[in-house]
């Protein structure tokens, strides 16, 4: 009798601290408002304040709450600034350390990483992104659609490289190689593409074979040659910090000495050393996304800044798009996937969008040359 009362009480009180930290974001549990919780299981208050983000996520994953709009939720809660208000438990000390003394993403773990995330199914992401399969922000300035988004992003990116037929042109981290297929096309350029996901590449050099487009499976840290113009298109975030002086060292020695590099990443609003612990265990491990202050210490040795572009409001349309298109066509995709993938999946698509939203994260596009071309001019 005493032991369960003693438990009764712990659970409200556990109840009471989450209410009234949500309260404070204006999120109301049980409450009539889209972006309000309605927890169906009292275990979920425990759960969150002891794992922080991590218990958010995968109690939404096991179905102990639901919200309509989860999208709007996170932005409130990125907002009121409970994004930071995490347990100081040991297994996140633990978590740090290992992020600080180890490579997390060496050759072995990249190719890990990678296949967890973009070997899911070329069915998923088909059904998820736009008909080239663009699997990074769109540009909306003048766009109403997630294609039209998609193809000023192409086209964006084309003119701030200043391409021009006949250019040998390195995409790090390719996809299915729709930039790729784009820059050939449209400024007759010889592309160099290369990915460490086999099912990306299987499939893009499908949809590129009849253009002066080559796909490899390879790691950046394998490079050879020398090109025109260097593009990286969403995935420098896999990089890792213990990288990044590698990877610029490596772009540097691939580019001709007028050539230029586009740089094109998710951006944080401060300089970090982990990723969100329900980000890493289920969608993108070891992913790390950079800061200002880190990438001007990695390449200030290297290359000349001529352009930064942020347009990362852009990135939560996108992602909301994304959402959209998954939950239209979940009807094509369910007999291979589980209803808890559903759940991952739609958690994490609605998440992100919220973070963007809010702007913590920010998505920027740079342009490095060597110091020997002649003047930039700024694209928008």
């Amino acid at each position: 009798m005493e032991a369960t009362l003693i438990k009764t009480n712990h659970a409200g009180y556990f109840e009471r601290q989450v209410t009234r930290l949500l309260a404070g974001a204006g999120i109301a549990v049980n409450g009539h408002e889209s972006h309000d919780l309605r927890v169906h299981n009292r275990m979920f208050y425990e759960r969150v304040l002891s794992e922080g983000s991590l218990g958010l996520g995968e109690s939404y994953m096991d179905g102990w709450w639901d919200c309509d709009r989860i999208d709007i939720m996170m932005a409130k809660i990125v907002e009121a600034g409970l994004a930071s208000y995490h347990s100081l438990r040991f297994s996140n000390f633990i978590a740090l350390l290992k992020t600080k003394l180890n490579n997390q993403q060496s050759k072995e773990n990249a190719l890990r990483s990678a296949s967890f995330h973009y070997n899911l199914g070329n069915d998923l992401f088909s059904a998820m992104l736009d008909k080239n399969l663009t699997y990074t922000c769109g540009y909306w300035k003048d766009a109403n659609t997630l294609e039209a988004a998609q193809e000023a992003k192409l086209d964006l990116t084309g003119r701030k490289l200043n391409l021009r037929p006949g250019m040998s042109v390195l995409d790090i981290g390719c996809g299915w190689g729709s930039f790729a297929r784009y820059a050939a096309e449209k400024y007759y350029v010889q592309v160099t593409g290369i990915t460490l996901s086999e099912d990306q590449l299987l499939l893009g050099n499908q949809l590129n074979d009849r253009l002066p487009v080559k796909l490899k499976l390879q790691d950046y840290r394998d490079l050879t040659g020398q090109y025109d113009r260097i593009v990286s298109l969403g995935m420098f975030e896999h990089v890792g910090l213990h990288n990044y002086q590698k990877f610029f060292k490596m772009v540097k020695k691939c580019l001709k000495p007028d050539g230029l590099f586009l740089l094109h990443t998710i951006g944080s609003n401060v300089s970090a050393h982990n990723a969100d612990p329900w980000l890493s265990k289920y969608i993108f491990p070891n992913a790390l996304i950079p800061s200002l202050a880190q990438l001007s210490s990695a390449t200030e040795k290297h290359f000349v800044l001529e352009d930064l572009h942020n347009f990362g409001p852009d990135y939560d349309k996108t992602l909301m798009a994304w959402q959209r298109n998954f939950a239209d066509n979940w009807h094509k995709l369910s007999d291979h996937y589980t209803e808890r993938f559903y759940r991952m999946w739609n958690y994490y698509l609605l998440s992100c969008a919220g973070t963007f939203r809010a702007r913590k994260n920010q998505l920027w596009q740079l342009v490095f040359s060597t110091g020997l071309t002649a003047q930039y001019a700024s694209v928008r």
